[in-house]
């Protein structure tokens, strides 16, 4: 049956304008985003087919431009069309930052984050730079590692903060098994990164650890 067969209330488009965004499946997103079926089949029917297919949303969100445009029903332009939308999606996160102070909208900054960084298959170390209302100014990835490690240099942290007169930082990290929890080389680096950027009078106010879903904050377990 056609969607626009069903009751109005069922329809995955009005639904979302009735309800909000949040009411809806995972499979009457990703319709809205299809926008059309295929013979015989309506856009919920084959967005479950394709949520079945790739094992969930976020695969379908993640995948590169050969495995999205493998899948029946999708090509180049969808695939055009989900990028911009991830990517605005993020410019509007990182916007949101540069307006608000980082300790009103930790959620904010943790959803930031995970746009970034949750689904990098090496390790990365990043850094976002706060003027003195503790918003952005601007988000940089200093260092890559491989799947276990990423070399950090404090002088290149120190020179970064210079360079753009900042006067608080949050470090970032990722752990690409999605594990979360920190490791004894995480928490030495911060300790040497606190007291580096103390030296110019530059506070490290958190580091978060960007794992599958789950981001860990180290000020909020009291180790800054």
């Amino acid at each position: 049956m056609a969607i626009t067969d069903w009751p109005l209330a069922e329809r995955p488009r009005e639904k979302l304008i009735n309800k909000g965004a949040d009411a809806l499946s995972d499979a009457e997103l990703l319709a809205i985003f299809l926008r059309t079926g295929c013979a015989g089949k309506s856009a919920v029917d084959m967005a479950r087919d394709l949520l079945q297919e790739f094992g969930g949303l976020r695969p379908i969100l993640e995948a590169n431009q050969q495995q999205f445009c493998r899948a029946h029903g999708l090509g180049q332009a969808k695939y055009a069309q989900l990028q911009a939308v991830l990517e605005m999606a993020s410019r509007h996160l990182a916007e949101t930052l540069t307006q608000t102070d980082v300790f009103e909208s930790p959620g904010h900054v943790k959803q930031y984050l995970q746009t970034q960084l949750r689904h990098r298959t090496q390790e990365v170390f990043a850094v976002l730079l706060l003027d003195s209302q503790h918003q952005l100014l601007h988000y940089k990835e200093l260092f890559y590692g491989t799947v276990n490690a990423a070399s950090v240099y404090p002088r290149e942290v120190v020179k970064l903060a210079l360079a753009h007169n900042a006067v608080a930082l949050i470090l970032a990290h990722n752990h690409p098994s999605g594990i979360a929890e920190p490791s004894i080389a995480d928490r030495h680096i911060t300790e040497e990164l606190v007291s580096a950027l103390r030296l110019i009078d530059v506070r490290i106010l958190d580091h978060f650890i960007v794992g599958d879903g789950v981001t860990l904050s180290f000020a909020e377990r009291g180790w800054i």
